[in-house]
């Protein structure tokens, strides 16, 4: 009998076991429940939505306002309670949707609080939107028989794989510099801050320690995605995967990142992964549906959405790559930085005051950041050239809304990388209040420093100690 020739549109539409993506599907909604009510029960909406007076917003989305003290709470608990519904499958899309929505809105309210993980969760909750996550092992598929399966499309894990593998690969990329590979900056600094950790505290002041824990990130973010795939090596993968992000939430106290980057690992596992779970516990899931070969046919509207996916993956190509386009040194200038998964790969200290002339006046006045912003928004401005311009703006339109037709802002802003000596970041005759926010390259942030970075011994250590 002839063999048909191997499609890979049907090998994508091939249906496999629902169970692992049913299982993302609820460890990811609790996750962004348990995100949202530790921020209610810490105090965090307060302090990084209510008590600011300025807010930094992203560029083109500066429409993104704060909602007063009641109603910012209220998003808060609508994220916990969209999260929810998203782990049971309880009106899915509404769910999936909701949680995109008020996620995204809290994220573009402030940049000072941007983190990788938290754009991660943006991008997953959207791909959800669109994905038939909710109808398997959920509580639609109970309330409508009709639309409950067993299976779904091979392309579905394919695709979660492949957003999770671009953060990883992303990231290792990242790390290939000089500082990090060669001088073990910026590992060495936060390793040598680190010594008073029980039982491994001694070690972490030596610096080949640092260039061994430095080398294994770098290769750890570069291959992991690989070992995931491979069916022999993913136990041991994920079990490095666990330790890895064990020691870095010990270590460096990173929030969620951990736990949401080992949940998303899981989309790597074999689809029936959870039943397995369920055997090697004692439990008695039920079997797994058969494997079903891919009866999709090429339609118009399956040539849309395959022409969307591929849109897709090109997009999370470019925008990290984007940085490049800059040229420079990108952790300094910070142009491109954010959403291109540069997790953890540069210490950056800074020093801003600002000098303001308006028309009237003898001289000019020195105006500290933390006259306008909270001391944690303050920090994260320090070394962020377009958040110092930002704030140079406002200041200038303070100044005019007081009357003032007539006024310039200029800077001292001044920036340590990986430990080197302070330099200064942005140019001191520019008067940003004239500067218009913009993606082109920006001529008044100056070149960074040359030279390694610092490189600590353990008089240093313990002088600074």
């Amino acid at each position: 009998m002839r063999e048909e020739p191997f499609s890979w549109w049907a090998h994508a539409h091939a249906r496999t076991d629902a169970a692992a993506l049913a299982a993302f599907r609820i460890l990811f909604g609790l996750l962004v429940a348990t995100s949202a009510l530790r921020f209610l029960a810490f105090g965090w909406v307060d302090r990084f939505f209510v008590a600011p007076r300025f807010f930094f917003p992203y560029w083109g989305f500066g429409w993104v306002a704060p909602l007063p003290a009641p109603w910012i709470h209220g998003a808060f608990v609508v994220l916990a309670l969209s999260g929810i519904a998203l782990a049971l499958g309880l009106f899915y899309r509404a769910a999936a949707f909701t949680t995109f929505v008020v996620f995204t809105y809290v994220e573009l309210l402030d940049v000072t609080n941007y983190l990788n993980h938290y754009y991660l969760v943006t991008l997953l909750s959207l791909l959800m939107c669109f994905l038939p996550l909710g109808r398997a092992y959920s509580l639609d598929a109970r309330r409508t028989p009709a639309l409950a399966v067993t299976t779904l499309p091979r392309w579905v894990s394919w695709l979660l794989r492949f957003q999770v593998g671009v953060v990883y690969v992303f990231a290792a990329l990242a790390k290939a510099t000089e500082d990090w590979l060669v001088h073990a900056q910026p590992m060495q600094i936060w390793l040598a801050s680190r010594t008073d950790t029980p039982i491994i505290g001694p070690l972490l002041d030596r610096l080949e320690i640092a260039h061994a824990m430095g080398w294994a990130g770098f290769l750890y973010d570069l291959t992991i995605p690989l070992w995931l795939s491979w069916r022999r090596t993913r136990p041991f993968a994920y079990g490095v995967l666990l330790l890895f992000h064990l020691g870095t939430q010990m270590l460096f106290e990173i929030g969620m990142f951990p736990a949401i980057m080992t949940t998303a690992a899981l989309v790597f596992f074999s689809p029936s992964w959870p039943r397995r779970l369920g055997r090697a516990l004692g439990l008695r899931p039920a079997a797994a549906p058969p494997d079903e070969p891919g009866h999709a046919r090429w339609t118009s509207a399956r040539r849309a959405s395959a022409m969307a996916l591929a849109a897709w993956c090109v997009v999370q190509v470019l925008v990290p790559l984007r940085a490049h386009a800059y040229g420079g040194n990108v952790l300094w200038h910070e142009q491109g930085m954010r959403w291109s998964w540069r997790v953890m790969c540069r210490e950056k200290n800074g020093s801003v005051v600002y000098r303001v002339r308006a028309d009237g006046w003898a001289h000019e006045r020195f105006v500290p950041p933390t006259r306008y912003l909270t001391d944690h928004q303050a920090r994260e401005m320090s070394t962020q050239p377009d958040l110092i311009l930002a704030l140079a703006r406002h200041i200038a339109d303070v100044q005019r809304a007081r009357g003032f037709a007539h006024v310039e802002v200029r800077v001292d802003a001044f920036a340590s990388l990986n430990g080197r000596p302070m330099a200064r970041l942005i140019d001191p005759d520019v008067d940003l209040a004239s500067v218009a926010p913009s993606l082109a390259p920006a001529s008044w942030i100056l070149p960074a420093p040359e030279g390694p970075p610092i490189r600590l011994t353990r008089r240093t250590i313990a002088a600074v100690d």
